[in-house]
């Protein structure tokens, strides 16, 4: 087994299924046979810009970091882990040293090696080498392809935590692709009990609703803001949690959020500057906390996607073959109505 398919990125619109080589492991490494693959929005990103912010694709790229699949060997100094064990990859390697490592929040490390961000290889590819410890291990009744979801409901568990969502609480996602539909789950496990979910898109309201949201607004036949507030009594939400990353999701977040609420921005919009009104942010003594990836959600996210808390295949509404690459992204890209979640399958 020398060479391998992978999926690689030349620049922009130019994806090429081609064969590589297969990664040689050391000796804290497993090597994974991937099975399934998401479609993130960072990968339609890289393909149709060639950028992400400060992240630029400069040399051909391996895309794709939402992944499972199965281990096919196991370097020495792995321990935990054996061969034919299915598993959750946890897509970036940190450190362990740095000041963020030791305090539990490696997601700050500056030294990160994260799959499919410039100039690191991705998952879409039939083997990766992982250091052991990113690889989590999932039960026999779990699906390859809810072990790639592990990686965006790890961004709604986290946002959660920040934002500290507990028991009772009124909670808005506003936008409804991959992450939000997570963000609703993951604001259920934390015991929401009310979950206000927004979005433009039918297909997406509907599947919100299976996830667990407990009222859909469709924000191109109502006023987001006048729903909110009726829904709440006129005292907003406990949590909003941006999920769209536009600037007019941004704002409706702060402007939702209740007296001494909070807000978590999780989505990024186009422009780096958002004009929030200032004086709603003080006079409201509103928290606002930034969302950037996960830490320490891996083993809850498996032991919760595992346990049936919703049923998250459904998000998976387009599958493609590793050869289907170019199309699975052009797909993710253009339909925005009609799509959820596109998985890349092998």
């Amino acid at each position: 087994m020398e060479k391998m398919k992978a999926g690689i990125l030349y620049g922009s619109g130019d994806v090429r299924v081609e064969e590589v080589p297969v990664p040689r492991i050391k000796p804290d490494e497993a090597l994974v046979k991937i099975k399934a693959v998401g479609v993130c929005g960072s990968d339609v990103h890289y393909y149709e810009h060639g950028k992400i912010g400060r992240y630029v694709v400069e040399e051909p790229m391996i895309l794709g970091h939402e992944a499972g699949g199965e281990i096919m060997a196991v370097g020495e100094d792995v321990a935990g882990l054996k061969v034919g064990q299915r598993v959750a990859i946890e897509p970036g390697v940190t450190c362990g040293k740095c000041k963020f490592c030791k305090e539990g929040r490696y997601n700050l490390c500056p030294d990160v090696v994260f799959l499919a961000t410039p100039p690191v290889d991705g998952a879409f590819c039939e083997y990766l080498a992982m250091r052991g410890d990113f690889l989590h291990p999932i039960p026999d009744h779990m699906s390859y392809e809810a072990a790639s979801l592990v990686e965006p409901f790890s961004v709604g568990l986290h946002a959660c935590k920040r934002a500290g969502v507990k028991p009772g609480d009124t909670v808005a996602v506003l936008g409804l692709g991959p992450v939000g539909q997570l963000v609703v789950v993951a604001a259920r496990a934390f015991g929401a009990t009310k979950i206000i979910a927004v979005d433009l898109a039918p297909i997406r309201l509907q599947m919100a609703g299976e996830m667990g949201a407990t009222t859909v607004i469709n924000a191109g036949e109502q006023d987001v803001y006048e729903a909110i507030m009726k829904e709440t009594g006129g005292v907003g939400v406990d949590v909003a949690l941006e999920t769209a990353g536009s600037t007019a999701t941004n704002l409706m977040a702060v402007r939702v959020a209740r007296r001494g609420g909070k807000v978590a921005l999780v989505g990024l919009p186009p422009q780096p500057e958002v004009p929030f009104n200032v004086f709603d942010i003080a006079d409201g003594e509103l928290d606002i906390f930034g969302i950037f990836r996960y830490a320490n959600t891996y083993p809850r996210a498996v032991e919760l996607l595992a346990s049936g808390i919703a049923p998250v295949e459904k998000l998976v509404t387009h599958r493609f073959a590793l050869e289907q690459a170019k199309e699975a992204l052009d797909l993710a890209r253009t339909d925005k109505q009609g799509s959820i979640k596109v998985m890349v399958n092998l």
